[in-house]
C-alpha cells in the first residue's frame, strides 16, 4: 500500500455522554443521528467521510497543502450549521422529554491534524491506517476546555498549521499542548469557534439584492456550491479561468481571505481593487470593486451568490449602482466590457469544473451511509415517568 499525504479531521459532538445520563434514549438517538448528518454533509464534499465513530464523524482528504481559508471556512460553516440545526429542532418540538429540553447542551469540537496515511479496503470499504490516524484520535482526550474556558474549538496542531499557512497567531489562536504516551508532546493551536459564532452573528450584512442591481450576470454551473465557492475565490484558480488575468494578491489579516481582505487583480498594466465587505461561505460574497475602465476608474458594489440547485449551482454576479453620476455613466457605458469578460470567463470555468468533477468522481470512495434528518413532527412527547 502507497502513503499519501492527508489532513484528517475529526467533528466531535461534545457533552453527549452527561447529555445520555437520565434521558429518553430513542429521542436521544434521533438527535443524534440529526446533527451527525448536519456535520457530515456540511463538510462534504471538501471531506470524505471515514467512519462514523458514535458521537463522532472522522474525515479525510488527501492533500500535500491546505488552503487555509478554505478549511477555516469549512469548519466555521459546519460549526454555525451545528448551532442553528440544534436551535432548529429544539424549537421545532413540543416533546417536554429530557432529551429534547437538553439539546442546547451539546456542543461541537473539531480536532484536525495533518500527516500520512494508508488506505486499505476492508469489508467492502475503506480504512484509513498510520501513525497519524491514531494522533489525530489520541487528541480527542485533551484538557483544553479545562485550561482556556472554551467549550466550542477547533484544534489544529503545529503540523497541520505549517500546510494551512496562515498565521495562527494574528488570527487569534491560542498556542497549547498536550504529552501522550508512545507519541510525546503534541503542539497545537486552538481556534474559538464560540467566538467566531458571535461575530458572525453580530456582523452587519453588506448584500447587492436582486431588486437593487444595475447590472447582474447568472452563470448556471453543473458542481455544488462548495466548488464553485473554490473556483471563485482562490486567488490560484481565478487565474486558470479569468481572460486577461495576470495576477491575483490577496492582502489579508492572518493570510485568510475574508471580511477587510483586499484583493489586488492585474490584467497586464491595469489593476482592479477588489475590498471584501462581508464573506458567506458559501452563500455569498460582497466586494467594494475598483476597476479601472478607458474612460476612468469605476467603482461598485458587487455581490456574488451562490444558489444550489438539483444540479449544481447558479452563480448570481450582481452590482450596485455607483454613488456618483459620473461613475453611473462610466457603469453603463461599461457594461458591454463586462458582459464580454464574463461570456469568456463562464466558458472557462464551466470547462475547469467540469474537469474538476470527473477527476472527483475517478477519485470516488464508497462512504459510509448517513441516517436521514428529522422528519418535521418526529419528536412526539414521550412518557417521563
Amino acid at each position: 500500500m502507497a502513503t499519501e499525504r492527508a489532513c484528517l479531521l475529526i467533528a466531535d459532538i461534545s457533552g453527549y455522554t452527561s447529555y445520555l445520563v437520565g434521558v429518553e434514549l430513542d429521542h436521544a438517538q434521533d438527535i443524534l443521528a440529526d446533527l451527525m448528518r448536519t456535520i457530515v454533509t456540511t463538510l462534504q464534499p471538501g471531506f470524505r467521510l471515514a467512519k462514523l465513530e458514535g458521537d463522532a464523524a472522522f474525515m479525510y482528504v488527501v492533500t500535500d497543502q491546505i488552503d487555509g481559508s478554505l478549511l477555516l471556512d469549512s469548519i466555521e460553516r459546519c460549526y454555525f450549521g451545528f448551532r442553528r440545526r440544534r436551535r432548529d429542532v429544539r424549537q421545532a418540538t413540543s416533546c417536554p422529554c429530557k432529551a429534547c429540553t437538553h439539546i442546547p447542551d451539546l456542543n461541537l469540537k473539531f480536532v484536525v491534524h495533518h500527516g500520512t496515511i494508508m488506505r486499505q479496503e476492508l469489508a467492502g470499504g475503506e480504512e484509513l491506517v498510520g501513525s497519524d490516524v491514531i494522533v489525530v484520535h489520541r487528541l480527542l482526550k485533551n484538557e483544553v476546555v479545562a485550561s482556556t474556558g472554551i467549550a466550542a474549538y477547533s484544534l489544529f496542531t503545529q503540523q497541520c498549521v505549517d500546510a494551512m499557512d496562515v498565521d495562527e497567531a494574528a488570527l487569534g489562536m491560542t498556542s497549547s499542548s498536550e504529552t501522550y504516551e508512545h507519541i510525546g508532546a503534541v503542539p497545537f493551536w486552538i481556534h474559538d469557534l464560540g467566538r467566531r459564532w458571535e461575530e458572525e452573528e453580530s456582523r452587519t450584512r453588506v448584500i447587492v439584492e436582486e431588486g437593487d442591481a444595475v447590472f447582474e450576470w447568472n452563470m448556471p454551473i453543473s458542481a455544488p456550491p462548495q466548488v464553485a465557492w473554490e473556483f471563485l475565490t482562490t486567488p490560484g484558480r481565478r487565474l486558470t479561468w479569468t481572460p486577461g488575468m495576470t495576477s491575483v494578491e490577496c492582502v489579508a489579516p492572518g493570510n485568510r481571505r475574508g471580511v477587510g481582505a483586499v484583493n489586488h487583480c492585474a490584467h497586464g498594466k491595469n489593476a482592479s481593487i477588489e475590498e471584501l465587505l462581508d464573506w458567506r461561505p458559501y452563500d455569498y460574497f460582497s466586494l467594494r470593486n475598483t476597476v479601472p475602465t478607458p474612460l476612468g476608474t469605476l467603482s461598485f458594489l458587487q455581490t456574488t451568490e451562490f444558489e444550489p440547485t438539483p444540479s449544481g449551482t447558479i452563480v448570481h454576479m450582481r452590482g450596485a449602482a455607483p454613488k456618483t453620476l459620473r461613475e453611473r455613466t462610466l457603469m453603463r457605458l461599461a457594461e458591454g466590457m463586462f458582459t464580454r469578460g464574463l461570456r469568456a470567463a463562464q466558458a472557462a470555468l464551466v470547462e475547469q469544473m467540469s474537469a474538476e468533477l470527473e477527476r472527483q468522481a475517478r477519485d470516488a470512495v464508497a462512504e459510509p451511509d448517513l441516517p436521514p434528518p428529522l422528519a418535521e413532527g418526529a419528536l412526539k412527547s414521550v412518557s417521563t415517568d
